[in-house]
C-alpha cells in the first residue's frame, strides 16, 4: 500500500519473493548443468535437479524464516531442494558452490530480468518526447533559470533535452544489463571445491555456468569485487535521477498558475474534487529522491573485506531490489506520462508578455550597443524596465517612443519568437540520435 510508484509494475513481478525463489533454483540448476556438461556430474542429475526446481514446490516464508539461521536464503533452499532432488541424485545439488555464489548470481538474474522492461518502457518515453519535440520545435516558451523568466526558448528543445536524458538512461542500463556476470568460485573464490570433486580443470566450470545462464562469464570471482553491484547501482540511480528531472519540468509547468502542460488524466483528490494532480510526475519524483541513498548504500558495500565479507554482501539485497523497483516503477511512469503530456501553446504565448517584453532585454542590450552605445543602451534599457512595470506598459511602446530608436526595426527585435537562438537547431540536431 505504501509503494504506488512501482506497484503492479513489471519491475515489481520481476523481483518479488517469487522472482528470487526461481533465480535461486535457476542458478542451482545451471550449476548442475554445467557440472554435467563438463563430465563432472551425471546427465540424470541434470534432468533430476531441473525437474525438482519447481519454485510451486517450495515455501517461501518458511525458506525466509530459516534464513535467520545462516543468514541468506540459500542454506535453506539447498537443504529443500536437496531432498526434492531425492536420494541418488541429491549429492550433486550444490555441489563444489558457496551460498554467495548462488545469491549473487540469483540477483544478477532478478536484475537482468527486471531491467527488459526497464528498457522496453525508456524506448516508449523517448518516442513519445521524439514525437513532441518534432511537432514543438517552434513553440515559443518562457526559459527560466532562478525560478524566473530568463529568455526565450522552445517547448522542442525542452522536449529533446528531456529525450536525451530518457537516451542516456537506456544507454547506460542497456550496457549494464549486457555486462550482469555470473558467480561462481566456491568457498574463498579459488574453485579448490571443484578439483577436489573430479574436475580435472576447474577454470573451465565457471564460463559454463554462465552460458547455461546467459549471464556474462567474469574474469574472477567477484564476492568482495562489488563492480556489478556498483554498475547496477550507478545506472539505476541514473534513471531515477534522468526521470526525475522529466517530472519535475511538469510539476513546475503544469502548476494552476503557470498551466503551460498538463497531464493527460491526473489523480484526484480526497477532499478537493477540483483537482487534477500530476500524479505520474509526482510518483517519479518520489522514487528520484529515494533512489540516491539506495545507490550510496550499495556504493559503501564496496568495502567488502576479505575473500568474502560479513556485513557488506548482505547489506546490498534490499537497497537493490528497492532501486530496481524504483527505477522500473518510474520508467513505467514516465513512459505514461510522456504518452498523455497535453501541451498548451497558447499558455505559453501568454506567458512570453508578463515581463512587458522584457524577456528579449539581452537582445536589446546587444542591437542597442550600436547606435547608442553600451552604457547608454544599458542605462535606457534600466530605465524603460522601471517604466514598463510602473506603468503597465509593453517595452515595445516605451522604445518606440524614443526618437534616437526611429531606424531601429523595433518589431522584429522585441518579438520573443524572434530570439530563440539556435533552439530549432539544436533541436534537429537532438533528434537524429537513436
Amino acid at each position: 500500500m505504501l509503494a504506488p510508484g512501482w506497484t503492479g509494475s513489471p519491475a515489481a513481478a520481476a523481483t518479488g519473493d517469487t522472482a528470487y525463489l526461481r533465480a535461486l533454483l535457476d542458478a542451482e540448476v545451471a550449476l548442475t548443468r554445467a557440472q554435467a556438461g563438463l563430465g563432472l556430474a551425471p546427465a540424470g542429475a541434470a534432468r533430476a535437479v531441473t525437474e525438482a526446481a519447481d519454485p510451486d514446490r517450495f515455501d517461501a516464508p518458511s525458506l525466509a524464516e530459516r534464513a535467520r539461521a545462516g543468514g541468506n536464503p540459500v542454506i535453506p533452499l539447498v537443504a529443500d531442494l536437496t531432498r526434492a532432488v531425492g536420494e541418488e541424485y541429491g549429492p550433486y545439488v550444490h555441489r563444489g558452490a558457496t551460498s554467495q555464489d548462488i545469491m549473487d548470481t540469483a540477483t544478477m538474474l532478478v536484475a537482468r530480468r527486471a531491467l527488459a522492461p526497464v528498457l522496453a518502457d525508456l524506448g516508449r518515453t523517448e518516442r513519445a518526447l521524439a514525437g513532441l519535440a518534432a511537432e514543438h520545435r517552434d513553440t515559443v516558451l518562457p526559459g527560466r533559470t532562478l525560478t524566473q523568466h530568463a529568455v526565450p526558448t522552445t517547448f522542442g528543445l525542452k522536449a529533446a533535452g528531456w529525450r536525451s536524458l530518457a537516451l542516456d538512461a537506456r544507454d547506460r542500463v542497456g550496457t549494464v544489463r549486457q555486462s550482469l556476470p555470473a558467480q561462481l568460485g566456491g568457498a574463498a573464490g579459488t574453485l579448490a571445491a571443484f578439483g577436489a570433486y573430479g574436475a580435472p580443470e576447474p577454470a573451465l566450470l565457471p564460463p559454463a555456468y554462465a552460458r547455461e545462464l546467459g549471464l556474462r562469464a567474469a574474469d574472477l570471482p567477484w564476492h568482495t569485487l562489488r563492480t556489478p553491484i556498483a554498475d547496477l547501482a550507478g545506472c539505476l540511480a541514473f534513471t531515477a535521477g534522468a526521470l526525475g528531472k522529466i517530472a519535475a519540468d511538469v510539476l513546475t509547468l503544469s502548476r494552476t498558475e503557470i498551466a503551460e502542460v498538463a497531464e493527460g488524466s491526473g489523480g484526484g483528490s480526497s477532499a478537493m474534487p477540483h483537482k487534477a494532480n500530476p500524479v505520474r510526475a509526482t510518483l517519479i519524483a518520489a522514487a528520484a529522491r529515494r533512489a540516491p541513498q539506495l545507490a550510496a548504500t550499495l556504493y559503501a558495500a564496496l568495502v567488502a573485506e576479505d575473500e568474502r565479507p560479513a556485513g557488506a554482501w548482505h547489506a546490498e539485497w534490499e537497497p537493490l531490489r528497492d532501486l530496481l523497483r524504483l527505477a522500473g516503477g518510474a520508467a513505467r511512469d514516465a513512459a505514461e506520462l510522456t504518452e498523455g503530456l497535453r501541451i498548451r501553446p497558447d499558455v505559453m504565448r501568454e506567458h512570453l508578455a508578463l515581463t512587458h517584453g522584457l524577456i528579449v532585454s539581452e537582445r536589446l542590450s546587444a542591437e542597442l550597443a550600436g547606435p547608442l552605445g553600451r552604457d547608454r543602451a544599458k542605462s535606457l534599457l534600466t530605465e524603460l524596465a522601471r517604466r514598463a512595470y510602473t506603468e503597465d506598459r509593453p517595452l515595445a511602446e516605451l522604445l518606440a517612443e524614443r526618437p534616437e530608436l526611429r531606424d531601429v526595426d523595433l518589431t522584429a527585435t522585441t518579438d520573443p519568437a524572434h530570439y530563440t537562438g539556435c533552439a530549432g537547431m539544436l533541436t534537429d540536431r537532438a533528434l537524429e540520435r537513436r
